[in-house]
C-alpha cells in the first residue's frame, strides 16, 4: 500500500513538473504603438526569424497570400481615419495580409481579425483596403521579420515590412488638421449638454456642492430644450436627486414625475420603477 501511495506521489509531482514546463516562441510575439499627429496605431504581430533559409520564393512563396508574420493574424488597430497610399481607410482593427512578389506587394487590410495565420475561406467583402507598393532591396539582412512606424510627422508616416533584404513601404497620411480644428471649434463652442450633465453627476455623486451640480444639471437640460430636443429622462431623474440632497422634496417630487413620464414615453422600465421609488419615498417626509 506505502508503494502504490509513493507511486501515485511521484507520477503526481511529475505532472506537476510538466505542467510548469514553459519554452520559448520560435516566432516571439510584439506589440507595437506609435502616435503619429494625434492618432494611435497600434500593431500585434508575431516575428518569424530566416534561420538560414530564403524567405521570400521560397519559405514564403511569391504570388500567395501571407498572413505576414506567423502564428495568429498582424493585426494594425488606427483610432482615427487615415489614408494608405493615399487611399481613405476608416479607423478600426484589421488583419494585415500580403501577398509577396518579385518586384511588387499587395498588401491587404482585412476586417476579420480572428483567424490563426489566413482565413480558411477568403472573403473579398471583408477587404477594407487593397493597396499595391513596389519592394526595394536592402543592403543589410534582416534575420527577424519586423514592422515598424518611421519617417514620422505631425500629418504622415510610413508602415514598414522587412525581412531578409526585403523592404515595403507604406504611406499613411493622418487627417490632423481636421481633427485639430475640429476640437478648437468645439472648444470655442463651449460646453455641451453632456459635458454640463457629468460634471453635474460627478459633484452629486462625491458630495461636493450640490448648489453648483443644480445649476449644471439645469444648464444641460437648458440646452436640450434650445436645441429642439426634449428632456433626456435621465437628466431628469439626476436632477431629482440633486434637488432631494439639497432639501427640496416638493421639486424633487415634480422633476421625479417628469422623468418618470419621460421614462414611460421611452419604455425604459429600470428608470420607472426607480422613479416610482423616490416619488413614494420623498412623499412621507
Amino acid at each position: 500500500m506505502k508503494k502504490l501511495f509513493l507511486t501515485a506521489i511521484f507520477a503526481l509531482s511529475s505532472f506537476v513538473l510538466l505542467a510548469q514546463v514553459r519554452t520559448p516562441q520560435s516566432s516571439p510575439s510584439s506589440t507595437l504603438e506609435q502616435v503619429v499627429g494625434l492618432t494611435t496605431i497600434k500593431i500585434n504581430y508575431s516575428r518569424p526569424s530566416a534561420k538560414d533559409r530564403t524567405v521570400f520564393g521560397s519559405l514564403v512563396p511569391y504570388g500567395a497570400n501571407w498572413r505576414t508574420g506567423a502564428n495568429a493574424n498582424t493585426t494594425v488597430s488606427f483610432d482615427e481615419n487615415v489614408k494608405i497610399e493615399g487611399q481613405n481607410l476608416a479607423k478600426g482593427t484589421y488583419a494585415l495580409y500580403t501577398t509577396p512578389k518579385a518586384d511588387s506587394w499587395d498588401v491587404m487590410f482585412y476586417k476579420t481579425t480572428d483567424n490563426w495565420g489566413l482565413p480558411k475561406t477568403w472573403i473579398d467583402a471583408d477587404v477594407a483596403l487593397k493597396v499595391s507598393v513596389p519592394s526595394e532591396s536592402s543592403s543589410r539582412h534582416i534575420e527577424t521579420f519586423t514592422i515598424s512606424v518611421n519617417s514620422i510627422s505631425n500629418d504622415d508616416a510610413f508602415l514598414n515590412l522587412e525581412w531578409e533584404k526585403t523592404l515595403i513601404s507604406l504611406k499613411m497620411e493622418f487627417f490632423t488638421k481636421d481633427v485639430v480644428l475640429s476640437s478648437i471649434e468645439s472648444a470655442l463652442s463651449g460646453p455641451k449638454a453632456a459635458d454640463y450633465f457629468s460634471a453635474a453627476q460627478y459633484f452629486y455623486q462625491s458630495n461636493a456642492d450640490l448648489s453648483k451640480a443644480l445649476v449644471w444639471v439645469n444648464k444641460a437640460l437648458d440646452i436640450n430644450l434650445q436645441d429642439g430636443k426634449d428632456a433626456p429622462f435621465w437628466y431628469l431623474r439626476q436632477k431629482s436627486l440633486i434637488q432631494a440632497k439639497l432639501k427640496d422634496i416638493k421639486g424633487a417630487i415634480a422633476t421625479a414625475k417628469l422623468s418618470l413620464a419621460s421614462s414611460i414615453k421611452a419604455g425604459n422600465t429600470d428608470y420607472e420603477k426607480m422613479n416610482n421609488d423616490s416619488i413614494l419615498e420623498w412623499s412621507k417626509k
